[in-house]
């Protein structure tokens, strides 16, 4: 997890997971964070800006190894705020979306008795 500058915040590397996953989830949230979507759409046709012919292809190149987008980053959103990023690697797409997914709603149900409001989507674009 990263806060609003993209700075990480908390990190778990689960045992036995590939070393190249740390550095990726990071990527993963430091995008989500700074640009305030779900890394996926950055590549989802047929508008995704990344994609050959659009606004922002080669966007990756940029920030060599902290911009991410493929799925598994996603903005964590407080009360219509972007506040940070999340960024899940180590599956595949679809369970790196479910992990995401849950993270999310576990930190919406941490917060919700103080009267905050977390958005658990997979395509968060603010």
């Amino acid at each position: 997890m990263v806060d609003d500058g993209g700075h990480l915040i908390a990190l778990e590397r689960m045992d036995g997971a590939r070393i190249t996953g740390p550095e990726i989830a990071v990527a993963k949230a430091f995008t989500a964070a700074g640009h305030k979507r779900s890394t996926h759409l950055f590549n989802a046709p047929p508008h995704g800006p990344a994609l050959p012919g659009n606004e922002a292809f080669g966007i990756q190149h940029m920030f060599p190894g902290k911009f991410a987008v493929f799925v598994g980053g996603f903005p964590v959103v407080v009360n219509g705020e972007v506040i940070g990023g999340v960024g899940i690697s180590g599956g595949n797409g679809e369970q790196d979306t479910a992990v995401g997914l849950a993270a999310l709603a576990a930190l919406r149900e941490a917060l919700a008795p103080q009267g905050y409001d977390v958005v658990v989507e997979a395509d968060i674009k603010r």
